[in-house]
């Protein structure tokens, strides 16, 4: 009645978990097709099919590091986590076409916020994936393991993983 009884999307992050960078289909990290990213030799993590071009973080931290390329986003949690969000597989080669970045090194930003744009067709076109993969870098180190929600279509910024 009224509306009062509606439940909105709200972003709900904490500490050691992660929100779907992108609306789309959950992917668990070892059914990438990058071997790299799939043997976990970058840490734990895990992966979206993306049905949509807006990518959005999964963490809230400080930015480290935007690949010149725009096709990976570095961020550094409070608690010391070591996130990379990586748009595409084998996609350094398209030279940053297909992405249009928000955020600089040294941001500070929120788990939800908007962070990049892939344009899907012209990655496809480009005869690449447009996989996005989130990897803790520093898992393996800080022995952590990242468990996925039971889920396979996701939107962004909902609960996709826990540390």
């Amino acid at each position: 009645m009224f509306g009062i009884f509606k439940k909105h999307k709200s972003v709900d992050w904490s500490a050691k978990t992660f929100l779907s960078p992108a609306n789309g289909k959950l992917i668990p990290i070892g059914k990438v097709s990058d071997p790299v990213f799939a043997q976990k030799a970058m840490g734990d993590g895990f992966a979206i099919n993306p049905d949509s071009n807006d990518i959005y973080s999964p963490v809230s931290g400080k930015v480290t590091l935007v690949a010149d390329t725009k096709h990976g986003i570095g961020i550094s949690t409070d608690d010391g986590e070591e996130i990379l969000v990586h748009m595409g597989i084998d996609t350094v080669d398209l030279n940053g076409e297909p992405f249009k970045v928000y955020v600089s090194k040294g941001d500070k930003i929120s788990a939800g916020q908007k962070i990049a744009t892939m344009n899907l067709d012209k990655v496809e076109s480009a005869g690449k994936e447009t996989t996005i993969i989130v990897v803790m870098t520093n898992s393996s180190d800080k022995g952590m393991k990242i468990s996925l929600e039971p889920v396979t279509q996701i939107e962004h910024s909902e609960l996709v993983a826990k540390v």
